[in-house]
């Protein structure tokens, strides 16, 4: 099909979607795979379930084999590490054959100092992600501090930095309601590089706005098992939040729907005008995003 982004190839840096497995069986996790095996970059086992999940270590081994990276939830970490037992938790992450960690202060207080060591003494054994960001609603981190954690644990080691959403979609970067705190991520991203962070973008309005505003490339996770292939058309194009984002202005110049375009006729028996007539997003983006920072190419006939 003409016009539509260019996604990187896996295995990539960017352009990553990170989906969150919070318990599923065997049976559950193969499903995933034949389906949405060609998207997935990272699965996380949400905060705690590997230890409480049956068989994990044969789902690592069946995500790892379908060329997924593999890693426990951050609170899993800080579990172990308020009991003064990181030597369990890397036993722990050892024995399931992981070698991908995520280091995170969600849920606890770690001195940022006594963090970036362990990030950069864990980095030599194991692909390191850490987190930014607090769990709690109620808790404010200035843009500032934002930055200067990010930067400092990118330069211990991290392969990424995450900024925290949880499964929610309502603290860190967003707000209670759930959309996004624009001028955090604007002052984020004036300091650290688009591609070394990863987005929690468990709603689907959170990844139509990172998508329209960074093109389809961006970095996404806390994905439902359910939502990677709507994800992926999102990413596309093929959806309708984002039908006209890759399109040239010559096909799209008056192919929008808006709500000039309702039919007075289209009323029920009371009266009252039917929906429907701004298509699947009821709220789409009519022009190109100036603030885009990293767009997918996209293909020409």
């Amino acid at each position: 099909m003409k016009h539509l982004p260019k996604r990187t190839a896996k295995p990539r840096s960017n352009g990553l979607t990170m989906v969150m497995d919070k318990g599923l069986s065997l049976r559950q996790a193969e499903d995933m795979i034949e389906v949405g095996g060609p998207h997935i970059d990272l699965v996380k086992l949400g905060f705690g379930t590997s230890m409480v999940t049956p068989r994990v270590a044969d789902k690592v081994r069946m995500y790892q084999q379908a060329g997924m990276e593999v890693y426990c939830g951050g609170t899993l970490f800080e579990a172990f590490y308020v009991r003064n037992d990181l030597k369990g938790y890397l036993k722990y992450v050892r024995g399931l054959g992981i070698d991908c960690i995520e280091i995170s202060d969600g849920s606890m207080v770690i001195p940022h100092d006594e963090k970036c060591n362990l990030i950069a003494t864990l980095s030599k054994d194991f692909r390191v992600l850490s987190e930014v960001g607090s769990k709690e609603e109620g808790i404010l981190i200035s843009p500032n501090k934002w930055i200067r954690m990010m930067q400092n644990e990118l330069a211990a080691g991290s392969w990424k930095v995450i900024a925290e959403a949880r499964e929610s979609g309502t603290v860190g970067i967003y707000r209670p309601n759930g959309s996004a705190h624009v001028q955090l991520i604007k002052r984020i991203l004036a300091n650290v590089a688009l591609e070394d962070i990863l987005w929690e973008a468990p709603k689907k309005p959170q990844q139509v706005w990172f998508i329209k505003q960074f093109g389809a490339n961006v970095n996404l996770g806390n994905i439902g098992p359910e939502d990677i292939i709507p994800l992926e058309t999102l990413r596309m194009g093929l959806r309708g939040d984002t039908f006209f984002e890759y399109l040239p202005e010559r096909l799209a110049s008056g192919k929008r729907q808006t709500s000039d375009d309702s039919d007075a006729d289209d009323e029920d028996e009371d009266g009252t005008a039917l929906s429907g007539t701004r298509g699947e997003a009821g709220t789409e983006s009519h022009q190109a995003t100036s603030t885009r920072r990293k767009s997918a190419p996209v293909t020409e006939p």
